[in-house]
């Protein structure tokens, strides 16, 4: 019988408390080869460490044959959230390079957006950058944190899609991939700045196979915002403040989770989704979740994931997973065990971040 999550132990606890951690604890070292610069080809040939929590136990697979290792009656759920060709570049006025990276669309006019802009300093309040397209997106007010406001001359859908560009990762310096390498192959709705990476692993015919085996696939969206690309500030894990992203989970989605024998998510986002969703009975809205160890989670049981980045948000919420699956562990000892498998994956010659290898997390 599939457990019920609306009564599911933890569904309305708040995060327990444990000693305070330092950002420094989630440090490691990474070789600049260890970082992927292309996509694996095709994309379900990329390796999979499996992570074992309640016996302790790593097992080296190849992302294809996941479905070794998931079984009927699990529910696969996915963030469908499409990229949005969100790096813009022009000329400012009175020359120069410019580079606008789209952030969100601003609350109140669908024309404005929160944005990037580079040099900021050399774009004051009022002046426009001409896009190689012809168009032109005017620089307004800063909103904090190095944001700014942009408004477009135009349809700003229109002319993302006649000017703009993927927006990937800082660390990929190889950019001969296909625009649809960063896209994963089930995205929908547009909204993202970056791409839930952990779904570019998957292809229509794993997908397929998949379902054969029992294993049912549902959907949220929460489109990714600036975070992913923001290391933790302060000398303390608690001392970050997350940005919110917009999400929304559909009620099949939500009665898919409950007749399910587990709830496998893939990716973090899709975490912060369901945990959300776990707190509120909102089907949409702006999610500001922050997940550190120690974290009780209420809808998931598996966690498909990249290697993330030292002192991120992400390396976070996965080290809260890993201790939430080890008897009468603390937040060091799940520490431990993540960086422990980090370390096996460099020496076996794991490739990391977005267009990198992935982890199952059990």
């Amino acid at each position: 019988m599939a457990p019920d999550r609306s009564t599911r132990p933890g569904a309305t606890l708040s995060p327990v408390t444990d000693l305070r951690l330092r950002v420094d604890d989630f440090d490691y070292d990474l070789p600049a080869d260890a970082i992927a610069q292309t996509p694996a080809e095709p994309r379900d040939a990329s390796r999979l460490l499996v992570v074992n929590r309640a016996a302790d136990a790593l097992h080296h697979a190849r992302f294809g044959d996941v479905g070794e290792w998931l079984r009927p009656g699990d529910l696969l759920v996915v963030n469908d959230s499409r990229v949005i060709p969100a790096r813009l570049t022009g000329t400012r006025q009175g020359g120069g390079a410019a580079e606008v990276l789209l952030l969100r669309p601003l609350d109140d006019d669908p024309m404005r957006w929160e944005a990037l802009v580079r040099p900021s300093r050399r774009l004051a309040v009022g002046s426009t950058v001409t896009l190689r397209s012809g168009d032109r997106v005017a620089v307004g007010e800063r909103i904090g944190d190095g944001t700014r406001s942009v408004t477009f001359v135009g349809d700003p859908h229109a002319i993302m899609a006649a000017a703009g560009e993927m927006p990937l990762p800082p660390y990929i310096h190889d950019r001969s991939a296909p625009p649809d390498r960063y896209q994963t192959v089930y995205a929908q709705p547009l909204g993202s700045a970056a791409a839930p990476t952990a779904g570019l692993h998957f292809t229509p015919e794993l997908l397929a196979s998949l379902e054969t085996r029992g294993v049912r696939r549902a959907s949220v969206t929460l489109h990714v915002g600036l975070d992913t690309f923001r290391p933790l500030e302060g000398l303390f894990v608690d001392e970050h403040h997350i940005h919110r992203e917009w999400y929304e989970i559909p009620a099949a989605t939500r009665a898919a989770m409950n007749a399910a024998d587990r709830v496998v998510a893939v990716g973090t986002t899709t975490v912060r989704v369901l945990e959300t969703a776990a707190r509120t009975t909102e089907a949409t809205g702006w999610t500001e979740l922050y997940v550190t160890p120690p974290y009780r989670f209420a809808t998931v049981d598996a966690l498909i994931t990249n290697f993330h980045l030292p002192r991120s948000s992400l390396l976070m919420l996965v080290t809260a997973f890993v201790q939430a699956g080890m008897a009468e562990a603390d937040a060091m000892a799940a520490r431990n065990r993540l960086l422990d498998a980090y370390r096996v994956a460099l020496e076996g010659g794991y490739r990391f971040f977005s267009f990198g290898d992935a982890m199952l997390i059990v």
